[in-house]
């Protein structure tokens, strides 16, 4: 590996998973972070609120993080924010939407004062240590998105952020092909490109083409209707809030996200909601149904969510009611279809009916198709190729797209969280894999989770836990009480009876014919005991008391 000497360009995040989007660019002990992303839990992580990148990487180089570059405001790229600015005392440079929505984040968490935020607009250049950077504007599913141009001393590095060539983008600002011809032009060492999307052929449709799905959606609907977004998507607000005025329909926004995210949309001229539109969640409760649109969070069916709780008949302002119809207006995110289906499921058992993208084009993908990857590659023309921003089979076949338009295979790398990648004299070389892992936030916990845990939580929820406490006599060893013996979610009450008290025996024998290390031993005959009774491997903790 090079020492002092090249560019590396490390993803710490988002190379092989979608979310958690962090990447990190490094000359001579100077680092630039681009975005500081979370992920969703999966199923299996019981208990886990959400992920954030492994940054132990950049925490031993904390004095040479010298800025932090977020390229858009959605919760995959700025979900960690709060725990980089618990870390970092370094600038933080983005557009004005994002700036808003990372306000809003941070206020709640009583940590806006920690940021150093710094606005910037599409067509601006800052310098961060050896790195001049060049912001251009590309479309997304929400406004102010940008992707970089990262001039270093090895060449030109493009980072494409999560983009898609719309031709009719909702805020009428298409993507700037001129500024990626002007990097063409100038010669491109090497393109970081989102391929989250690389597996679908031909163009992503267009924003403008939800306007009609939500215009036949609000012309047949006859009670409320209730759209589930993520609560950064100012543009869907906008038309949620256009399609709500055209049939007359009073909208209104739940849940605290949706609700703060809107005002500042507002405040900041991204969101044009009139006054004769918009009323509180109250107001909209108290008019007749077919005149209400409520835009609420949960489209990723968390359980804490709106919809998520109004599944369950546990939100308390309202309950779903015959006659509402319920639209996920997103994508499911790999990892949540478990979640959204069983949402769902609830939503029609209480009588509403659900509109989802499987059914009805109530969703617009935000990332690129195969056609404009084309697309960029040919605009953008660079020597080498670095696909980011999803899962291994999405970097792969953006892999095969780029060896079609004639890129090298061994131009392209293709790597996972972690892998170093160098470049040096127009050579590009992958060096060594830092140590990398998910680092779990559960509450106040950060990282202090693990995989072993995680696993025990499994084991908890798939066949309980049976307690055992047992009081011997210190000088003899003899029991002098019958054990006690507690279980919970492990067997029914009917059951329980009379395999306690069989497992009574097991113990007491156990405890008489063991002699050292008895608590392991112990656990390790009830262990088997149960498993040959119950064919269950329920979690056994053994405690002995000597008296």
């Amino acid at each position: 590996m090079m020492k002092n000497k090249g560019l590396k360009i490390i993803p710490i995040g988002g190379s092989g998973e979608i979310g958690k989007n962090m990447i990190a660019y490094e000359y001579n002990e100077n680092i630039l972070v681009v975005d500081a992303g979370m992920m969703f839990p999966e199923n299996d992580m019981l208990g886990i609120d959400y992920i954030i990148p492994d940054m132990n990487y950049l925490l031993e180089r904390r004095q040479q993080v010298k800025g932090i570059v977020i390229t858009h405001g959605h919760e995959d790229h700025i979900g960690a924010i709060r725990h980089v600015i618990e870390e970092f005392n370094v600038p933080i440079y983005t557009t004005r939407l994002t700036r808003g929505l990372l306000e809003v984040k941070l206020t709640r968490q009583n940590l806006v004062d920690l940021a150093d935020l710094h606005t910037v607009m599409a067509g601006d250049s800052i310098t961060v240590g050896p790195f001049n950077i060049e912001f251009f504007h590309v479309c997304h599913s929400i406004p102010d998105s940008v992707g970089l141009g990262i001039d270093t001393p090895e060449g030109l590095v493009v980072h494409s952020g999560d983009f898609k060539f719309d031709q009719t983008p909702v805020d009428n600002w298409p993507s700037d092909f001129n500024k990626l011809v002007d990097f063409s032009n100038r010669g491109v060492l090497a393109l970081l490109a989102d391929s989250t999307n690389s597996i679908t052929s031909g163009w992503t449709a267009s924003e403008r083409k939800l306007d009609k799905a939500l215009d036949d959606l609000l012309g047949n609907a006859k009670g409320r209707v209730i759209i589930a977004s993520f609560a950064s998507l100012i543009s869907r607000m906008q038309q949620v809030v256009n399609a709500g005025m055209k049939h007359g329909r009073k909208v209104a926004f739940a849940g605290t996200s949706m609700v703060e995210n809107a005002k500042m949309g507002v405040k900041l001229g991204y969101l044009n909601l009139p006054d004769s539109v918009h009323v509180s969640l109250e107001n909209a409760l108290n008019l007749p149904p077919s005149k209400v649109l409520i835009m609420c969070t949960g489209s990723q069916g968390e359980p804490t969510s709106i919809l998520g709780r109004l599944s369950t008949g546990r939100y308390k302002l309202f309950d779903i009611q015959e006659g509402d119809t319920v639209v996920l207006s997103s994508h499911t995110i790999p990892g949540n279809e478990e979640s959204v289906s069983g949402t769902i499921n609830r939503l029609f058992q209480r009588g509403a009916d659900v509109i989802y993208e499987d059914v009805a084009p109530v969703h617009v993908s935000g990332h690129a198709s195969e056609e404009e990857l084309k697309l960029l590659l040919n605009l953008v023309k660079p020597k080498f190729l670095i696909p980011i921003h999803g899962e291994l089979r999405h970097l792969h076949q953006l892999s095969h797209i780029a060896q079609n338009v004639g890129i090298p295979k061994e131009n392209i790398a293709v790597v996972e969280n972690g892998h170093i990648i160098e470049f040096h004299n127009e050579k590009m070389g992958i060096g060594d894999r830092i140590p990398g892992s998910y680092i779990f936030v559960d509450g106040l916990g950060v990282g202090d989770i693990g995989p072993s845990v995680i696993r025990e939580r499994e084991q908890l929820s798939r066949a309980g836990i049976v307690i055992i406490n047992v009081v011997v006599d210190k000088h003899s060893g003899e029991p002098l009480y019958n054990p006690s013996i507690s279980s919970y979610g492990f067997i029914s009450q009917e059951e329980s009876d009379i395999l306690m008290s069989r497992l009574e025996k097991v113990v007491i024998d156990s405890v008489r014919k063991i002699n050292d290390d008895q608590e392991k031993k112990i656990r390790k005959a009830v262990i088997s005991f149960l498993h040959d009774e119950t064919h269950r491997r329920p979690m056994v903790f053994v405690s002995i008391s000597k008296i």
